[in-house]
């Protein structure tokens, strides 16, 4: 491979010392050529001989083209003839290419003439990638030539992309089934498609600075894909989002976190109604049995616990800090927490990016860099673990104790899943806060829950994913031992404005986040509702075998309404087998149906 590499550096080397951001065709065949992506045939004979042989080795049809540097327009020239069939045929529109060239300008310089693969027939898609600013290379397939616009028929997956991947892009488009062969058309090689995507993938994963290709029009046959456009556009200047933290150093900080010891709370108050009274109360009522440490610039005691004038004059090692005070102290606690080697804080407060001042934030994450301190919000409503009977939160406290941890990052969507598990007594192990994802985000999550022997199912709901592409690779790998469930909000373009105006989040492309959860092995829920019913019913509900299903009803209109939700959600209703048709009829009415939905009336008892 490292052949290709060179060749294609070379390339990429020359288009930047001409300062430019797009490749040539010339250039982007020879691109192709080195990573082995089928492109047409194509030489340049000196002779008429030349000619004929080169167009029988490549296969006809073929095209002919004068090349000379003094021709611009060569089909006013006479210097294009297409559709040649055979060798005699080319040999002959060497010699007319070449007179017309002279009649055309005498003097021209020629070097030859241009002996080109024809494509013909086949399927048109399209095979291209993109860079995400969340998710990084994506390689895209869809159907191509004029559609690709329209239709907007288009999937996405993570690059470099699997074989399999690539296969399941070729089923992901909603005209899969004119890649089958319609109306007597021919099926495409899905291989040789395959081969084309995969390869795609490779080639902008090892050149990042190739932020956009398209290979459009592929012309798919039942014998090849042949890509006979090629567009490439570079950015010298991208540079990928760099690797995400290694998991142990993650699931380190967090279990200190969601797990504390001692708990400081940076801006505790005695005073009914202020966010620090109401911190300190959550957690002595709670039940939180570790060590509390009010921090307070001048009280003795809050509410029954001695108060410190900083972290620095606590005596003891604390695990998490809560900060309860405004924005523009927030940095200078945070330092005093960094140097007293507090590895999280919990940063409750409001009035940093989300607020039109994201300089304050930029301050935050620079202190938590320096010190290594993992930073949770700001602008959050902080978060439960209920096995450690921890509510380090403003909200009331909550303990209904189960397995189900739920994320948000809008802190209305918080109240609104604290206040729904408490009617609905479900069970959690945490709610929690993510806010502006300063520092830890969903992947840092997913890391702990992965682990935590307390979660069995992962719930989250984001406006934005701040690195797509681990958080793509971080549920992957959790969704095969727990679920992993995600309302992912901001579809549409509107939707997209009200999400970036509330905290600083851009909704990109849908369609991507849809390829991309549904590659992950995510559950994508499509409302808040759905969510939480599926954080409550996937942990109770069995894993159906297979995809048959029966419906048994005591009305007949029910039994059709069923039957639609079945087909909307990708589920075939089984046929019935003749021995549990029998078994059936036995308590049937006779005015009630059997087959399936089977329509017991609204006479039998259950």
């Amino acid at each position: 491979m490292s052949n290709s590499k060179d060749a294609v550096r070379k390339v990429l080397d020359q288009v930047k010392a001409d300062n430019r951001t797009s490749l040539t065709a010339p250039e982007g065949k020879l691109v192709c050529d080195a990573y082995g992506i089928p492109v047409p045939k194509e030489g340049v004979a000196k002779s008429a001989g030349e000619a004929g042989k080169m167009a029988s080795s490549m296969g006809f049809p073929v095209v002919m083209k004068i090349v000379s540097p003094d021709i611009l327009h060569k089909t006013e020239a006479g210097g294009v003839i297409v559709g040649l069939k055979t060798a005699e045929d080319a040999e002959k529109a060497y010699e007319t290419i070449l007179g017309n060239a002279r009649k055309y300008k005498s003097d021209a310089k020629i070097e030859g003439v241009q002996v080109q693969q024809m494509l013909a027939g086949g399927t048109e898609v399209i095979v291209g990638s993109i860079t995400d600013g969340s998710f990084g290379k994506l390689v895209a397939f869809g159907l191509g030539g004029v559609l690709v616009e329209v239709l907007k028929d288009i999937t996405f997956r993570l690059a470099p992309a699997t074989k399999e991947d690539a296969l399941s892009m070729l089923d992901g488009i909603q005209a899969h089934e004119i890649l089958k062969g319609v109306r007597g058309g021919e099926a495409v090689n899905r291989t040789a498609l395959a081969d084309v995507i995969v390869k795609v993938s490779q080639l902008v994963t090892d050149f990042p600075e190739i932020v956009e290709l398209d290979l459009n029009p592929v012309f798919a046959t039942a014998k090849s894909a042949i890509a006979a456009d090629v567009r490439i556009v570079v950015d010298f200047a991208y540079v990928p989002k760099p690797k995400p933290r290694p998991t142990e150093e993650i699931v380190a900080a967090m279990n200190r976190i969601m797990q504390p010891k001692a708990v400081a709370v940076v801006g505790a108050s005695a005073e009914d109604g202020k966010i620090g009274n109401s911190v300190m109360k959550n957690l002595i009522n709670g039940g939180y049995k570790g060590d509390i440490y009010p921090i307070h610039p001048k009280a003795a005691e809050i509410l029954g616990y001695k108060a410190y004038k900083s972290v620095k004059d606590v005596p003891g090692v604390i695990d998490t800090a809560v900060f309860a005070i405004p924005a523009k102290f927030v940095a200078a606690a945070l330092t005093e927490c960094g140097e007293k080697k507090i590895p999280g804080a919990v940063l409750i407060p409001s009035g940093f990016a989300e607020a039109g001042a994201p300089e304050l934030q930029a301050e935050i994450v620079e202190v938590g860099k320096k010190y290594d301190i993992r930073l949770m919000g700001p602008n959050i409503y902080g978060f439960y673990y209920t096995p450690a009977n921890l509510c380090a939160t403003f909200c009331t406290a909550y303990d209904v104790k189960g397995h189900a941890a739920l994320s948000s990052q809008s802190g209305g969507i918080g109240m609104a899943i604290i206040g729904f598990s408490r009617s609905a007594k479900m069970g959690v192990s945490a709610i929690v806060g993510l806010g502006n994802k300063s520092d830890i985000d969903e992947d840092d999550l997913l890391a702990f829950f992965e682990q935590d022997p307390n979660t069995n199912l992962i719930a989250q709901h984001c406006e934005d994913l701040k690195d797509g592409r681990a958080f793509a690779e971080a549920a992957k790998r959790v969704s095969k031992k727990k679920p992993v469930i995600v309302l992912k909000a901001g579809r549409t373009s509107a939707g997209a404005k009200a999400a970036s105006s509330h905290t600083g989040a851009l909704a990109g492309n849908d369609k991507i986040y849809e390829d991309v959860l549904a590659q992950s092995g995510v559950i994508r829920a499509r409302s808040l509702r759905q969510l939480l019913e599926f954080a409550r019913g996937v942990p109770v509900l069995p894993t159906p075998k297979g995809e048959n299903v029966l419906i048994i009803t005591g009305a007949g209109g029910s039994g059709v309404l069923l039957s639609d939700s079945c087909v909307d959600n990708g589920l075939s209703l089984m046929s019935m087998p003749p021995d549990l048709d029998a078994a059936f009829r036995k308590f049937i009415p006779p005015f009630g149906a059997a087959g399936n939905p089977v329509d017991i009336t609204g006479g039998e008892p259950p």
